[in-house]
């Protein structure tokens, strides 16, 4: 079986051909900037998800397609908002349509933080709305899947700003770290690899889930205060906190939380969840062998 992953070369599509690899497919990573993995034996193509006739022609290649390209960020992206839209609206719709057109399966991402008012918000909500839309009056089998946070090792922590590797970097050179509103807002954080396995199910169960949203989390939001915390002390640092006002398109005291039932159809349960503690572990671990390749935080000067 042959695989396409759209957006192959970002943190999310690493760890999800990592993961379909493992399983023994045939995997093809299709990004505007390829990485040069070939040795691994995952094919690469050059392609834009706006350019329809390549993009066609590699979903009829395939026996299914997985989306992940996206237009990263909530507070980054509000002053310029065109591109997302065309990004992660209207190049879902140019996925959706290579679907159907080649009757094939397949899966697109999009956030927890859904109703949030921001540009990477707005856009992907609009594009699992079509998503479900498609499945129900086209015929389409098309797995909408919602991710929560999700972190791990490979994760960058710049231009667009991600939670992990903002509070781990500072952590491990003991700098302060910044910590928007008043820390008290709840998220649901999930490892890479547990996101990587229900993208690979959302493509490959007979899960029928497609005409409800499938949540990518575990259900029981921890605090960003918690967090940093449980970081500070499993590097072990002397980094101290610094409260900073909430950054435009993010709400304060917001709660990201998981429908862990929605994950029921695809035979993923609590217990294949990695424990927090043991994926920051692994996370820490990571992050601590490539401190180098990371300059110094650029938030950290705020």
């Amino acid at each position: 079986m042959k695989i396409l992953v759209l957006g192959g070369s970002g943190f999310i599509g690493s760890h999800l051909i990592d993961n379909l690899k493992r399983k023994g497919y045939k995997v093809t990573s299709f990004d505007r900037t390829p990485k040069n993995i070939s040795t691994n034996g995952v094919k690469q193509m050059k392609g834009d998800i706006m350019d329809v006739k390549l993009l066609e022609k590699a979903v009829k290649e395939h026996d299914g397609a997985i989306n992940l390209v996206g237009r990263l960020g909530s507070a980054e992206t509000i002053g310029s908002p065109h591109e997302s839209v065309i990004v992660n609206t209207l190049g879902a719709l140019n996925f959706f349509d290579a679907i159907k057109k080649y009757n094939k399966k397949g899966v697109t991402i999009t956030m927890g933080a859904w109703s949030w008012t921001n540009t990477y918000s707005i856009t992907k909500y609009a594009a699992e709305r079509f998503g479900i839309m498609y499945n129900l009056y086209q015929g389409t089998k098309i797995a909408v899947v919602r991710a929560m946070n999700v972190y791990g090792p490979g994760q960058h922590h710049a231009p667009v700003r991600k939670i992990v590797p903002n509070l781990i970097l500072p952590a491990l050179r003991n700098e302060e770290i910044i910590i928007f509103g008043d820390g008290k807002q709840l998220i649901d954080v999930i490892y890479a690899e547990d996101n990587a396995e229900i993208l690979a199910r959302a493509l490959l169960s007979n899960h029928n889930s497609y005409d409800k949203i499938i949540e990518a989390g575990t259900g029981k939001p921890i605090t960003v205060n918690y967090l940093a915390g449980l970081i500070i002390k499993l590097t072990k640092s002397k980094s101290k906190k610094r409260f900073v006002p909430m950054r435009n398109g993010e709400p304060f005291r917001s709660v990201t939380r998981a429908n862990p039932r929605t994950l029921q159809p695809l035979g993923f349960k609590a217990k294949n969840f990695t424990p927090l503690e043991r994926g920051l572990k692994k996370t820490i671990a990571w992050y601590r062998q490539h401190l180098e390749d990371f300059p110094p935080n650029p938030w950290t000067s705020q």
